[in-house]
């Protein structure tokens, strides 16, 4: 059950993923997660270095969805200006929004991948869902709600046990 909750892939930012390699072998789709993943959770809209990227990946052949477990106000808000579709209440880790951004994409699992920056919700989600999984470090944590607070204290225990069983080393971010 452990092993449910590791990325296959550890990142500091989504600009640290080499996107031009993953579509090299065959992803095609990307699901993400919105506060503390693209922006702070305060933010309400992309920057402009975000822009950037997201244009990138979609001129290398990517779809993109984003799956949030924020209200609609707060995703169409974001997702509105870059015309990108979403999820929104998504109840991660559930899978049913996951499969409903792959029915949206009209992509397979095996061609998608996920990035968030909880293990708790978008990894859990994503390992369930039989998605290619890109953990990213939050970017601001002193902006998170309760039930996100409550996630990262359970991520703490989580790390501590798959450290002991040899399931976890801090060197593997890259």
């Amino acid at each position: 059950m452990l092993e449910k909750f590791i990325p296959k892939l550890r990142v500091n930012t989504v600009y640290d993923i080499d996107l031009k390699s993953l579509y090299a072998k065959g992803y095609r789709g990307i699901i993400t997660d919105l506060d503390n993943t693209l922006v702070g959770a305060k933010e309400p809209s992309a920057t402009p270095e975000l822009i950037i990227w997201l244009e990138g990946a979609k001129e290398i052949g990517f779809q993109i969805i984003i799956v949030s477990n924020n209200d609609e106000g707060r995703v169409s808000k974001f997702t509105n200006p870059l015309q990108i579709p979403f999820v929104h209440a998504a109840r991660k880790p559930r899978i049913r929004p996951f499969q409903r951004a792959l029915t949206l994409m009209k992509l397979s699992a095996a061609q998608t991948i996920v990035i968030g920056d909880q293990m708790m919700t978008d990894v859990l989600g994503g390992n369930r869902s039989g998605l290619f999984t890109i953990l990213v470090s939050p970017i601001a944590i002193h902006d998170e709600g309760v039930m996100t607070r409550f996630n990262r204290r359970m991520e703490k225990l989580i790390l501590r046990r798959l450290r002991n069983k040899g399931l976890w080393h801090e060197e593997e971010k890259q």
